[in-house]
């Protein structure tokens, strides 16, 4: 049985972990130990490693009146005991309390919603961008398609985004490209080369570019239930501006000076690559991105985990 010191020690923590949450946190009786409200949910919290107290916890149906308005409650567990499991509850051992303490504490210093996974009997292993996890193996759809591997889960992203909401995985269209220029110029005394090497992506949605690697790159079914966003840029003006950008970029201004006498002049000159000189291989590839719709929508990277700063397909048409 919990000692309760330790009992009381927990109590505290898990409160901090639900306020972080966003919760409204009460204490309540016996056996017992917190009450936590959000909106819709209603999460009742028992901290103990009692056999017998925790089968009659889990076999209770419990509900919440608020404003004449009855709520069912979920129940939230800590046990110690890696033994003991539950049908009706979600559970949390060691390592789901130790990372949502810690996880508590930065939302904290980051002033953001803690985002807690209250979906099953146990709190989901999640892969963190840059830690080294990978995400559980998704279902296919069957549908088949050139594209960047979904390695960050979708708890993952949530608590990411750090916001509440529901979550979906969208499959969002890039150009990508593979650009080389060679060529020089040669005036006066002055030789000036155009090689250039590289690749990047352009949003077939919006026109924002990146800097992209295609190696990468899969072709293999998505997951089901994912969406697949139609391009509005096509690839040939894809292509197009990638080149003007390329001959901009290596353009240069050669300034020569000459005497004539007692007299010094300075010549200018513009020189351009020859558009016949730059070659750009490109291809429709696609980047898959976690949508959370909560108090707002936020956009993680599902390949690299990145937060993006800006949706990546606003008012896009899906198939």
């Amino acid at each position: 049985m919990m000692e309760s010191d330790m009992r009381e020690k927990a109590k505290n923590a898990m409160r901090l972990i639900l306020e972080a949450a966003r919760f409204e946190v009460d204490e309540v009786d016996d056996p017992l130990d917190l009450s936590a409200v959000r909106e819709n949910t209603c999460l009742l919290v028992l901290c103990s490693n009692d056999e017998d107290v925790i089968t009659q916890f889990d076999k209770t149906n419990y509900s919440l009146m608020v404003n004449d308005h009855e709520m069912t409650c979920k129940k939230l567990l800590f046990v110690l005991d890696k033994e003991i499991t539950t049908e009706n509850c979600v559970q949390w051992g060691v390592d789901e309390f130790v990372r949502y303490a810690g996880e508590a504490v930065l939302a904290d210093i980051l002033d953001r919603e803690l985002a807690l996974d209250l979906s099953g009997t146990r709190a989901k292993k999640t892969a963190v961008a840059g830690a080294g996890g990978a995400a559980a193996p998704q279902e296919k759809s069957g549908i088949t398609l050139p594209h960047f591997p979904v390695k960050i889960t979708e708890q993952a992203a949530i608590r990411t985004a750090g916001i509440q909401g529901a979550a979906k995985l969208r499959f969002i269209p890039y150009h990508l490209f593979h650009y080389t220029s060679t060529g020089e110029q040669v005036y006066k005394d002055r030789r000036i080369p155009f090689d250039a090497d590289g690749w990047g992506a352009i949003n077939a949605i919006n026109g924002i570019k990146i800097e992209l690697d295609g190696k990468q790159v899969v072709e293999d079914e998505i997951p089901a239930g994912a969406e697949v966003t139609e391009p509005h840029i096509a690839k040939e003006e894809a292509a197009e501006r990638i080149v003007s950008e390329l001959i901009e970029r290596l353009t240069q201004k050669v300034r020569i000076k000459q005497e004539r006498g007692d007299a010094i002049f300075y010549e200018e000159k513009i020189l351009k690559p020859d558009r016949k000189n730059i070659k750009v291989d490109a291809k429709q590839v696609y980047i898959p991105v976690w949508q959370i719709r909560g108090k707002k929508i936020v956009e993680v990277n599902a390949f690299t985990g990145e937060l993006l700063s800006e949706p990546m397909d606003e008012g896009v048409e899906v198939f």
